[in-house]
């Protein structure tokens, strides 16, 4: 059967005090749009035109946001995981952030299906005085559609490095019995959304009692300095894709300053 191979890389360079584009590459069913807007950031959506992901696809992004600039990268809807015959879907996501940059990877929520196979690798260089806002959201079945998740598997590897040197990594494994797994309270106590928003750069704990009082009991969120950067980690779950949107907006709009929400976030 055909499978999906695809690619999209965006870089972007400063000219005049703006950040434009500066090279824009797509192949197969991956696509990026860029929304017409004044002012920063440079805001770029992307698109899987396949409609999503089932075993054996794979797709590959790659953003780089070069010194100076200020980037923001959201998709153009939630990327679905169907059920999987054989093999598993793979995403590759490379982003790179130089000096003074500022770059924002915000998605909208990945919903897998029963039966799915998925693994994401994200990887991360900054130069020292970057910043970077980083958010992946997931849904194991939408409630509201009477979908359910009961056998599936989700693996997700981030590694981000700042000057050469990691930062943060984490490798998360669910599956291949989710619904039991997810059922667990020291898991998520049966909630079936979650997300995982990671912030990095200068005095970023000045945000940490605002975050905690937005997540509430819904997650938690710790701030640490990290060599000569600094780090503010946030997680939340909910029972649902709603409930986590609630609380997810507001979250993403306080973090990402004065470039607030992306806008299909909000269509």
């Amino acid at each position: 059967m055909q499978r999906v191979e695809a690619r999209g890389v965006l870089t972007a360079k400063r000219v005049r005090e703006t950040t434009r584009l500066d090279r824009l590459f797509q192949e197969g069913a991956a696509k990026i749009r860029l929304p017409s807007r004044t002012g920063e950031p440079l805001e770029a959506i992307l698109i899987n035109t396949a409609g999503g992901l089932t075993g054996g696809d794979r797709i590959a992004w790659r953003i780089e946001a070069g010194e100076g600039t200020s980037v923001a990268i959201t998709t153009q809807a939630c990327e679905k995981l169907y059920r999987s015959s054989a093999g598993r879907a793979e995403a590759n996501c490379e982003l790179v952030a130089g000096a003074g940059a500022r770059l924002a990877w915000l998605p909208q929520e990945t919903i897998a299906y029963d039966r799915s196979a998925f693994a994401r690798r994200l990887d991360v260089e900054l130069a020292e005085d970057a910043q970077l806002l980083l958010l992946e959201a997931t849904v194991f079945g939408r409630r509201a559609m009477g979908e359910t998740v009961g056998h599936a598997m989700f693996r997700d590897r981030w590694r981000v490095r700042c000057n050469g040197r990691l930062v943060h990594a984490e490798d998360v494994c669910i599956g291949p019995d989710v619904a039991d797994l997810l059922s667990r309270t020291a898991v998520t106590g049966s909630a079936t959304a979650m997300a995982t928003l990671l912030l990095i750069g200068e005095d970023v704990g000045r945000h940490l009692e605002a975050a905690r009082a937005i997540i509430g009991e819904s997650g938690g969120v710790s701030a640490w300095s990290v060599g000569t950067t600094g780090k503010l980690l946030a997680r939340l779950v909910a029972e649902d894709s709603y409930g986590l949107r609630a609380r997810l907006i507001p979250l993403v709009e306080m973090l990402n300053g004065r470039a607030g929400l992306p806008k299909t976030w909000s269509l």
